[in-house]
């Protein structure tokens, strides 16, 4: 991840489930938290998202919105959200510019090939829109408790 801790949170604006659009200047005043996940409805993605969403009243308590980012359609995002019951934001960024700003934009090895996809990570960003937090190469068990902790520290 190219992000500093203390650095402003880079700009976004992008469409997101329930007809919402999420942005950084609409979120000011208040902490916010970005995962970015490689595609939705798959195993860990899924998983990822029922743990956020089963925490979400912990993060209202704190003011704290959580924001899913993948570059899947908004077709897609809102079939994964009303599958699971979603209620937070799921953001659509089909051209990869807010999650490359965000860092989670990498190169990555299958079986040997090499290709660019998204890195499972994290952004907590504070009220006063700078970066607070980074999780690269997120692990999904008790990741969503651990956001939670450093919201609680903030």
């Amino acid at each position: 991840m190219s992000l500093t801790i203390g650095a402003p949170a880079p700009d976004f604006s992008l469409s997101a489930t329930g007809g919402r659009t999420v942005s950084r200047d609409s979120l000011k005043g208040k902490p916010f938290v970005l995962y970015f996940y490689p595609r939705a409805d798959t195993p860990g993605c899924t998983k990822e998202a029922c743990a956020f969403q089963t925490g979400l009243p912990d993060f209202a308590k704190l003011d704290a919105t959580i924001i899913g980012v993948s570059k899947d359609s908004m077709k897609a995002l809102e079939k994964f959200a009303e599958k699971y019951s979603l209620a937070f934001p799921l953001a659509s960024d089909p051209d990869a510019k807010v999650i490359e700003a965000y860092g989670a934009w990498q190169e990555k090895s299958l079986y040997g090939r090499q290709y660019m996809g998204i890195e499972r990570s994290t952004v907590l960003v504070d009220s006063q829109g700078k970066i607070a937090k980074l999780w690269p190469k997120v692990k999904v068990t008790g990741h969503a408790e651990e956001v939670l902790q450093a919201i609680q520290a903030l």
